[in-house]
């Protein structure tokens, strides 16, 4: 038996990186998941791959209404929610004096607000379910140590922690079954990372390379490894845990 049997999950982000690897490895642990995201087709793809354990649906996680629509069809789809991996995120550079104004109010909106409304819809479903549930979003070794040329980036993902420890505390006070927890990726191979490296801001060996340095560990971390931190903090191995910052960042947060 899985680390996931049992559970359902609604992953937002699930059509690459982080949430394409948390999706399959929720599956391979015995779970059911449903992949959210605005890229429809690729996510589509996936939950084909994966088989009855998977369903796909179009989320652009700003519109609250489409998250109540989500965690509906989740419901209808697998009889409940159990889990919610809020991971869908951008990152854009930009300081405060200097940076577009449409970056600040993007990050804001897809970074912060859209797991705030994520929580707010599937928090009573998870209530209804009468079982131990967890949600798990995706923070950044930035909200630990804030960077200067991501603004909007470094207040989203500082502002996320707060929120998601406010989460743990209200459902602890009020009895409620239901751990929110925050993962905090360094720089991880993903779209979002590539996207970084071929900027064309420098070569792509030199920008590893500092990205690299970033971390104590001297290397840029993988999916897989951020994802066995999420799957374990979304099972009930984690029973205890919650309000936690849960770093996978090669040391980045801490270092000197």
């Amino acid at each position: 038996m899985g680390k996931m049997t049992g559970k359902v999950a609604l992953v937002t982000g699930g059509a690459e990186g982080i949430g394409a690897t948390v999706g399959r490895m929720i599956v391979a642990e015995g779970g059911q998941v449903l992949l959210c995201d605005i890229q429809i087709k690729k996510a589509r793809q996936l939950a084909d791959e994966l088989g009855d354990n998977a369903e796909a649906f179009e989320l652009d996680v700003r519109n609250l209404d489409q998250w109540h629509e989500a965690v509906k069809f989740a419901q209808e789809q697998f009889g409940k929610l159990t889990v919610l991996c809020n991971i869908a995120g951008i990152s854009e550079p930009g300081n405060v004096p200097e940076g577009a104004l449409d970056v600040w109010e993007r990050t804001i909106d897809i970074n912060l607000n859209g797991p705030y409304y994520g929580m707010r819809a599937a928090i009573p479903a998870m209530e209804a379910s009468g079982e131990p549930c967890a949600i798990v979003n995706i923070g950044s070794m930035i909200a630990m140590r804030p960077a200067a040329f991501v603004a909007a980036y470094s207040a989203s993902k500082s502002g996320l922690r707060g929120l998601t420890q406010s989460v743990a505390l209200d459902c602890a006070e009020r009895g409620v079954p239901i751990r929110a927890n925050v993962v905090h990726p360094g720089a991880i191979r993903t779209p979002m990372y590539e996207r970084y490296k071929y900027s064309g801001a420098d070569t792509p060996e030199n920008i590893e390379t500092n990205f690299a340095a970033t971390h104590p560990m001297n290397r840029i971390g993988e999916p897989e490894e951020v994802a066995k931190a999420v799957v374990f903090l979304a099972s009930d191995e984690a029973s205890f845990t919650t309000g936690c910052d849960f770093t996978v960042d090669g040391g980045g947060s801490i270092r000197s």
